[in-house]
């Protein structure tokens, strides 16, 4: 009995330690639990000059431990009534892992392909809503018992749309995106059982860069997590421009706000 007890322990635990990669505005190269649907409801947006939100539903499936799926919806009032901007589909592949007690890396690749109906092309090629396009990309995650650091690298390619360009200027249709996650458990101190809250802490700097022209940004994001009974989870970040000189950005100076419930051992 006391093995067993032991083994469930042991068990909680590496679902405890991989916690604070659970980052909020970007994606680990860690992958949801095979076999498992999680449903998320994201809002975000910004009060300046007014306030504006966006409302992204998602579905999200665990084939295995390598593979996983997302599907987005958009919807807001960012163009002055709210209203269906487009949808997203998400892949991800782990091709690597080396794990160690409370410590691993791993490696991923992943894709995505976007349509918005937006009536204005955007430079940033934000492919969650504002533009239509394709991207991929390469993520690198390392865990270290309570800090969890992640890395990621991306090629974003929008459909160019000339009759949503202002005045048919010429814009971009291309940039590398880049990421530095991290991300630490603050509580529990000492994990005993999996109904035990989460508490974890993140800091994430975000950028992109238009290849053509070197024009860029830089965003700084704290956010904050909560996760309950290792099921539901609950997010609240802010990303800010701290350098750049990319025009026409809509998710500069954002709020973000997220709940997300798992369903595990679902799919036969």
């Amino acid at each position: 009995m006391k093995f067993f007890k032991l083994l469930t322990l042991l068990a909680l635990l590496a679902g405890s330690v991989k916690s604070q990669e659970l980052y909020v505005f970007s994606e680990p190269a860690s992958n949801m639990p095979s076999k498992s649907i999680g449903i998320r409801l994201t809002s975000e947006g910004f009060f300046n000059p007014d306030f504006a939100n966006r409302f992204i539903p998602e579905l999200m499936i665990g084939f295995n431990k390598n593979f996983m799926i997302h599907a987005q919806g958009f919807a807001s009032d960012m163009d002055g009534r709210y209203r269906v901007e487009g949808g997203s589909l998400y892949a991800k592949y782990r091709f690597l892992s080396v794990d160690e007690a409370q410590s691993h890396f791993r490696a991923a690749a992943f894709g995505r392909i976007s349509t918005s109906n937006r009536p204005t092309y955007t430079q940033d090629i934000n492919l969650e809503g504002d533009n239509s396009g394709v991207q991929a990309g390469l993520v690198v995650t390392q865990l270290l018992h309570k800090l969890a650091l992640s890395g990621t690298l991306s090629y974003t390619k929008s459909f160019k749309d000339l009759d949503k360009q202002e005045h048919h200027m010429p814009a971009p249709d291309q940039l590398l995106g880049y990421s530095l996650s991290s991300g630490y458990l603050l509580l529990p101190s000492v994990y005993k059982d999996y109904k035990q809250p989460n508490f974890n802490l993140y800091f994430e700097a975000l950028g992109k860069t238009n290849p053509e022209n070197g024009r860029s940004y830089l965003d700084l994001a704290p956010a904050v997590q909560v996760i309950i009974n290792s099921r539901t989870r609950i997010d609240l970040g802010y990303r800010f421009e701290v350098a750049g000189n990319l025009p026409g950005r809509y998710n500069k100076n954002m709020y973000l706000a997220r709940v997300e419930f798992n369903f595990f051992s679902v799919l036969k």
